[in-house]
C-alpha cells in the first residue's frame, strides 16, 4: 500500500510528464508558424508563448519539489557496530558544567487525574540536581536537592521536609533510582557510571536501537555494601545526529517496572543539540505519566542552589 505522501509524489511527476509534452507541442506548433510566416505575430501567437512560458515554470517549481521529495525519502541505513555507534553517542551527549532551564511539567497518574507545575532547574554536572516547583499562581509549593549520596525535600504546602537517601526517590518512581539515572533521564544522555560493554545493535524504524539485557554499574561508583543495580536497557538513536529519541529501562527481573521516556524537539544550546520535550512513562505497582517541556535552557554559567528549611516545618515520617 503507497503512503500518502508518495502518491502525491507520484503524482506531481506525473503532472510533469505531462507539462513536458504540452510544452514539446508547443514548441513544435511555434517551430512550423515561425518557418511559414515573417510577418507580425498573431494574437494566438503571443498567447502560445505565453502559455509556453507558465508551463516551463511550472515544470521547473514541479522539478523542484520532485527533487526535495527524493531528498527527503531517507535510504536505509547502513549498519554499524556497536563500538562506532556508543562513540557517536558520547560525541552528541550534552556536555557542561552548569545547566539551567524553565520547565513546565504535567503528571498525569493511572486515575486520569492531571497536575501541572511550572519549574526550575539547575544542575551542576555529575554534583547536584536542584529543582524549585511552583503552580500557575508562581508561589513555590516544593523545592528538591539531590546529590550523589542524599535527597532533600521541602514541601510547603503543608510545611514539611524530608532529608534522607535514595529509599525516597525509589519510593516515589517505585523503582531503584540513582542519580547518574536521574541526571541521565533529565538530559537525554546515556549512563556514566555503568558498563558500556555486551551491547546489541539493531535497526527499528529507521533508528539504531542499542540493547543491553545484563548492565552493571562500574565498580568505582559502588559504595561500601551496595548491591550491583543489574539494568535491562534499550536505547533508540537518530541516525543523523546521533542523539537519544527513546529509552526504556527495567531492573532485571523486574517485568512489571519499567520507565520509558521519549526525547523530541531538538535545538541548538550553545552548538550542542538539546531536547527541549521529554515524555516519561513509569509501569510499576502504578502508572504514571510526565510531559516535561524546557525554555530558557542556560548552559556554562554558575548556578547557586539555596537550600533552608524554615524553624517551623516538620520532618517526615
Amino acid at each position: 500500500m503507497v503512503d500518502p505522501e508518495t502518491e502525491n509524489h507520484l503524482r506531481r511527476i506525473q503532472i510533469q510528464k505531462s507539462l513536458i509534452q504540452q510544452v514539446k507541442s508547443i514548441y513544435i506548433i511555434e517551430s512550423k508558424t515561425h518557418t511559414s510566416s515573417q510577418l507580425a505575430l498573431p494574437v494566438s501567437h503571443h498567447y502560445r508563448f505565453l502559455l509556453f512560458g507558465i508551463l516551463l515554470l511550472s515544470i521547473i517549481i514541479l522539478g523542484q519539489s520532485c527533487t526535495t521529495k527524493r531528498r527527503l525519502i531517507r535510504q536505509p541505513l547502513r549498519e554499524e557496530g556497536e563500538s562506532y555507534l556508543l562513540e557517536r553517542l558520547a560525541e552528541s551527549e550534552v556536555k557542561f558544567d552548569w545547566l539551567s532551564a524553565r520547565c513546565n511539567i504535567v503528571v498525569v497518574d493511572d486515575k486520569k487525574s492531571k497536575t501541572e507545575f511550572n519549574g526550575q532547574i539547575r544542575i551542576q554536572n555529575d554534583s547536584v540536581i536542584w529543582i524549585s516547583l511552583s503552580p500557575a499562581l508562581g508561589i513555590e509549593v516544593a523545592r528538591l536537592m539531590i546529590t550523589s549520596d542524599s535527597i532533600k525535600f521541602i514541601n510547603r504546602l503543608n510545611k514539611s521536609y524530608f532529608i534522607g537517601d535514595y529509599d525516597f526517590i525509589s519510593a516515589i518512581f517505585q523503582t531503584t533510582i540513582d542519580f547518574d539515572i536521574l541526571q541521565s533521564l533529565i538530559l537525554g544522555n546515556d549512563l556514566h557510571s555503568y558498563e558500556n560493554n555486551t551491547f546489541r545493535v539493531s535497526i527499528d524504524a529507521m533508528e539504531y536501537k542499542l540493547q543491553n539485557t545484563h548492565r552493571l554499574k562500574k565498580r568505582k561508583y559502588l559504595k561500601k555494601d551496595d548491591t550491583p543495580n543489574i539494568l535491562v536497557q534499550s536505547i533508540w538513536l537518530n541516525p543523523d545526529n546521533y542523539k537519544i529519541t527513546k529509552v526504556h529501562l527495567k531492573e532485571y527481573g523486574e517485568d512489571l517496572k519499567r520507565l520509558q521516556t521519549e526525547y523530541g524537539n531538538f535545538k541548538p544550546i550553545e552548538s550542542q543539540l538539546f531536547p527541549t520535550s521529554l515524555k516519561i512513562d513509569l509501569q510499576s505497582n502504578k502508572k504514571l505519566a510526565i510531559q516535561i517541556d524546557y525554555s530558557r535552557i542556560e548552559v556554562g554559567v554558575k548556578q547557586d542552589f539555596p537550600f533552608k528549611i524554615p524553624g517551623n516545618y516538620s520532618k517526615m515520617k
